[in-house]
C-alpha cells in the first residue's frame, strides 16, 4: 500500500469544489439582475479551479508512476463492507493512469467549453431552426449544472481505479445520475427521451453486470475462505470453461453498451445529438471508454477461457460497427450526430484492437481510447462554437465559415483530419497499430475495418467543405471568430493531437507493461512471424502445385 492517497485525493477534489459551489448563494438570492450573472461567473470560475487542482495533482502523481514497477500502484486497500468481502481499494496500472489523465485533461477544456450552456451567450446568433432547440433561452442553474460536472469526474477518477469489483460497479452505476441530469434537463431538442434512452440502456446493461459480479462472488468463496471483489483475489479463481461464458456475456453486454458496440450503440446518436456540447464530450470523451476499458481489464483477464470462445463473434461485431458507423455518419445531416456516429466506428476499431490478443493491437486500442478522447472532444467542441453562433446543429445551414472565421475553420480542420487519422496527428499511430495487430491474427478483418479509413475521409472531408467552403450564407455574415475563452477551450486538444502524433513514445512507454500483463494472464502470446527460409519453402511447393 503506497503512502500517499493520490487517488483519494483527486477524486475528493471535484467534490469539495461541488460542494464550495453548493455554499454559492443561487440565482434565487435576493440581488439584481448583475448579481445573478456575478454569482454564476463565480460558479464557472471555482468549477475552473477545481478542474485545474485535480489536473496538477494527478500530473505530479504521474511523474511519480514507475514503468518497470509493480503492475498496480499508488494503491490503498481498505474495507468497507467486511460481511459482504467489499474493500475501498484503489490503484492504476498503465492502461487506468492514461485513461484517468485523460479525463482531468478534458475537464477544464469541458467547463471552459460549456461556459455559457446555462446561460444565453451574448454573441450567438439566435437563429431559430425549425424542429430544433437552440442554446438555452430561459436561465437555468449554473450551480447544479457544474455541480453535476465536477460529480461526475470523481465518478469518472474512480471507475478507472477502482481494484475491487463491488466498487467498479458501484462508479459505473453512479456516473449514470449526473450525466442523465446534464442531458435531460440541460440538453436541446429531445433532450428528455435521449436522457430515458441513454439511462435505460444503461441501467439494462448494469443489472446484467450486477448478476455477474453477485456470481462472480459466490464462487470466490470456496472452503473456510470468504468471498471477494478484490481484483487481484478474483484472478487466482478457477472458473469452469461453462461458468466463464456464462459470467463473460455478463460483463461483456454491459460493456458493450457503454462503449457502445454494435448493436447495442442506439442510444448514443440521440444522447449525443442533444446533449449540451460539453457534456458530449464527456459522454463520448470518457463515458464510452469505460466499456472498452471494462472489456480490456475484467472481461479477458477474469474469463480468458470465455474471451478466447467469444472472440471470433465479437471481431465480427467490431468489423461490423467499424463500416456501419462510417457509412451512416455520411448520410448524417445534423453535425452533432454525425460525430456521433464516427464514435461508433471507433469503438469498432478499439474492440477490434483489444480481442485481437496481440501486444500491438490492445497497446493501440488503450492509445486509441485517448486520442479518440482529445479529437471527438475537439470535434464536439468546435461544433459547440459553431451552433452557439448560428443556432443550428443542421449541416446546410453553415457555408463559407472558412471566409469569416477563419481560425475556427483551421481548428475545426485539424481536428476533422484526426478524426480520419491523418499521418502526423495522434490518432494515426492508434489506428495504425490496431490494424497491424490484427492484422497478425485477423487477416480478413483488419482489410475490412481499413476500408473505414476511405470513410471516414468522405464523411469528415464532405462536412468540412459543406461547412467552411463555399459562398458565405447571409446568417453569418457576421460570425465572429474564436474568443479567447474558446481558444483556451479548443486549444490545448489540438496540440495534445499534434504532438502525441509526432511523438506517442512516452505514453505507450506507459501502456506497454500493463498490455504485457494482460496477454500473459490471457494466455495469448503475439503470434511469430514465419522464418524467411519457411517462407520460401512454402512458396516453392505451391509452386509445385503443392507436392512436397
Amino acid at each position: 500500500m503506497d503512502h500517499f492517497p493520490w487517488l483519494t485525493v483527486a477524486g475528493a477534489v471535484p467534490l469539495v469544489g461541488a460542494l464550495a459551489i453548493g455554499f454559492t448563494p443561487g440565482r434565487s438570492a435576493p440581488g439584481s439582475a448583475a448579481d445573478r450573472r456575478a454569482r454564476d461567473q463565480l460558479v464557472k470560475y471555482i468549477a475552473l479551479a477545481t478542474s485545474l487542482v485535480t489536473l496538477a495533482v494527478l500530473a505530479v502523481m504521474a511523474t511519480q508512476f514507475n514503468t518497470s514497477g509493480p503492475r498496480f500502484q499508488f494503491r490503498q486497500v481498505y474495507q468497507w463492507i467486511p460481511q459482504f468481502g467489499v474493500h475501498y481499494a484503489v490503484g492504476v496500472d498503465g492502461i487506468a493512469l492514461v485513461l484517468i489523465l485523460m479525463t482531468a485533461v478534458l475537464m477544464p477544456v469541458v467547463v471552459l467549453a460549456s461556459w455559457h450552456d446555462v446561460d444565453p451567450d451574448p454573441d450567438a446568433a439566435g437563429v431559430a431552426v425549425p424542429g430544433f432547440e437552440t442554446a438555452p433561452r430561459k436561465q437555468r442553474s449554473a450551480k447544479s449544472y457544474f455541480i453535476l460536472m465536477l460529480v461526475l469526474e470523481t465518478m469518472m477518477i474512480g471507475v478507472f481505479a477502482a481494484t475491487d469489483v463491488f466498487l467498479f460497479y458501484v462508479f459505473f452505476e453512479a456516473m449514470l445520475v449526473p450525466m442523465y441530469f446534464m442531458i435531460g434537463s440541460y440538453g436541446v431538442g429531445q433532450r428528455q427521451y435521449a436522457a430515458v434512452k441513454f439511462l435505460l440502456y444503461s441501467l439494462l446493461g448494469g443489472l446484467l453486470m450486477l448478476v455477474a459480479v453477485i456470481a462472480l462472488y459466490v464462487y470466490s468463496a470456496h472452503g473456510s475462505h470468504p468471498g471477494t471483489f478484490l481484483f487481484s483475489s478474483l484472478l487466482r479463481v478457477s472458473l469452469s470453461p461453462t461458468v466463464q461464458k456464462w459470467l463473460f456475456l455478463g460483463f461483456f453486454i454491459a460493456f458493450a453498451i457503454k462503449a457502445p458496440l454494435w448493436p447495442f450503440h442506439t442510444w448514443l446518436p440521440d444522447a449525443a445529438t442533444s446533449a449540451q456540447p460539453g457534456a458530449a464530450v464527456l459522454l463520448v470523451g470518457v463515458l464510452d471508454k469505460v466499456g472498452t476499458f471494462g472489456m480490456l481489464r475484467y472481461c479477458l483477464e477474469l474469463f480468458p477461457s470465455a474471451a478466447h470462445y467469444f472472440t471470433p463473434l465479437i471481431i465480427v461485431l467490431a468489423v461490423v460497427g467499424v463500416l456501419y458507423g462510417a457509412i451512416v455518419a455520411i448520410g448524417q445531416k445534423d453535425m452533432k450526430r454525425l460525430i456521433a456516429y464516427t464514435s461508433v466506428s471507433h469503438m469498432g476499431l478499439i474492440t477490434l484492437g483489444i480481442f485481437a490478443m496481440t501486444s500491438q493491437g490492445q497497446a493501440g486500442a488503450t492509445l486509441y481510447m485517448v486520442n479518440h478522447g482529445f479529437a471527438t472532444g475537439a470535434l464536439f467542441i468546435i461544433a459547440g462554437f459553431l451552433v452557439a453562433r448560428r443556432g443550428s446543429q443542421l449541416i446546410e445551414d453553415y457555408g463559407g465559415v472558412q471566409k469569416v472565421a477563419p481560425l475556427l475553420a483551421g481548428l475545426f480542420l485539424i481536428a476533422g483530419l484526426a478524426g480520419l487519422s491523418l499521418p502526423g496527428l495522434s490518432t494515426f499511430v492508434s489506428e495504425f497499430l490496431v490494424l497491424v495487430g490484427t492484422f497478425t491474427r485477423y487477416e480478413v478483418a483488419a482489410a475490412l475495418a481499413t476500408t473505414g479509413i476511405i470513410l471516414a475521409a468522405i464523411y469528415i472531408l464532405w462536412m468540412y467543405q459543406r461547412t467552411m467552403h463555399g459562398p458565405v450564407k447571409p446568417e453569418l455574415a457576421k460570425m465572429r471568430d474564436l474568443r479567447p475563452r474558446e481558444l483556451w477551450a479548443v486549444g490545448p486538444l489540438i496540440a495534445l493531437i499534434i504532438v502525441l502524433g509526432v511523438y506517442p513514445k512516452p505514453v505507450l512507454d506507459i501502456i506497454n507493461p500493463a498490455v504485457h500483463s494482460t496477454l500473459v494472464h490471457v494466455h495469448s502470446p503475439d503470434p511469430v512471424p514465419p522464418h524467411p527460409a519457411v517462407t520460401m519453402q512454402r512458396i516453392e511447393i505451391t509452386k509445385r502445385g503443392g507436392q512436397a
